[in-house]
């Protein structure tokens, strides 16, 4: 294990040397509630993302068991963004949760769900102080979550994630503020050709060209090969340089039956390999965004296993 611990020391100082990419972390219900509500919580997070090179947090902005704490209690969030972007960090409100079934919003009964999701941000960041802001929105929805995801349905079922989809982005507009907003979305949605608004083509581009960006869920635990990281993000990366946008390379730590998608079986020493492989692949685009890894409690327990 301690030779693991230097040979990932050593490929982060030298994906460090050649200019670290941006890095997030998607941090969930009870984690982003405990650092809102406690300073210890808060402080060892602060600490484990700067000494993994996390720049951007993915921080839960919703309903999490009987509380809102950005309706309820905003100057938590005001108190914690401004020490994190003391810091250094970027922080995002994350919107989506299993716990609220939240890739229901999409269909047209739950429109107003989904809206009021978004304006709680919006509406926070119209009165925080310019130190205390959100600097973006990262929407988690999945609707390939949904039981009546099929053959069947899926067609219709992305033309709903689309319509709110230019719903949202549309308040963004109107609220005047300055953020960005991307969701997370699958690799293989480009392989999805769907009519939308008079045009048929991939899943991917349309959301693409809707976002600031996209955070692809692109999760494999190796960088080359025809199933590996590289290879899914090429069609992203390409649309995302011609339309002016950005892709952030997303990779899972969690446990899976299926190793493939994720690192949680591998070192720090291979992500780090295979997160450098990928960045030298796609380091000079103006459209690679660097990575989000799942999740942040995930990430610490693979960490701290590791030092055992």
């Amino acid at each position: 294990m301690r030779l693991r611990a230097w040979l990932a020391a050593g490929l982060l100082l030298l994906a460090g040397c050649a200019g670290a990419a941006p890095r997030a972390v998607w941090t969930w219900e009870r984690d982003s509630y405990e650092m809102l509500q406690s300073p210890r919580e808060a402080e060892a997070a602060f600490a484990f993302l700067q000494s993994r090179q996390v720049d951007t947090i993915y921080l839960y902005a919703d309903t999490f068991g009987r509380h809102n704490l950005i309706a309820e209690a905003p100057g938590r969030y005001r108190d914690f963004i401004a020490d994190a972007h003391r810091r250094g960090f970027k922080v995002h409100a994350l919107l989506g949760s299993a716990h609220l079934n939240t890739e229901r919003y999409i269909l047209p009964a739950q429109r107003p769900q989904a809206r009021a999701m978004l304006r709680r941000v919006l509406d926070y960041n119209g009165t925080a102080p310019r130190e205390s802001r959100f600097d973006g929105v990262n929407l988690d929805i999945e609707p390939h979550l949904l039981a009546e995801w099929g053959d069947a349905h899926r067609h219709e079922l992305l033309r709903n994630f689309l319509d709110v989809s230019a719903a949202w982005m549309a308040m963004k507009r109107s609220s005047r503020q300055e953020l960005v907003i991307g969701t997370a979305m699958p690799f293989w949605f480009d392989g999805i050709e769907v009519e939308w608004r008079g045009r048929k083509r991939p899943a991917s581009e349309h959301l693409a060209d809707l976002y600031d960006y996209v955070a692809l869920m692109d999760y494999r635990d190796r960088a080359d090969g025809s199933d590996g990281i590289i290879a899914h993000a090429a069609k992203e990366i390409a649309y995302a340089e011609r339309r002016g946008k950005q892709v952030v390379i997303g990779l899972e730590l969690t446990p899976n039956e299926l190793q493939k998608v994720t690192f949680h079986h591998r070192s720090e020493a291979d992500l780090a390999r295979e997160t450098t492989a990928t960045q030298a692949a796609y380091g000079r685009s103006q459209a690679f965004g660097g990575f989000a890894f799942h999740h942040y409690r995930s990430y610490r327990d693979w960490v701290d296993a590791q030092r055992k």
